[in-house]
């Protein structure tokens, strides 16, 4: 049987941290920003957890 690959595209967006859960950035925060409110913009900055049903099929993206 031959090793599986990690998924290139998870593997950049998604980080696993040291308990094991999974990390994500919260989309919204590319471009045209000029015609999003501050508020919004602060709301979107920083990273979530990523929802528990999609985290199993995260894991088995990145081969956890």
């Amino acid at each position: 049987m031959p090793k599986m690959k990690t998924h290139s595209g998870t593997k950049k967006r998604v980080k696993i941290t040291g308990s094991g859960k999974l990390v994500r950035e919260r989309t919204g925060r590319r471009h045209l920003l000029e015609v999003k409110s501050n508020r919004r913009k602060r709301r979107l900055a920083g990273t979530v957890d990523v929802a528990p049903t999609h985290a199993k099929k995260f894991k088995k993206l990145l081969g956890i």
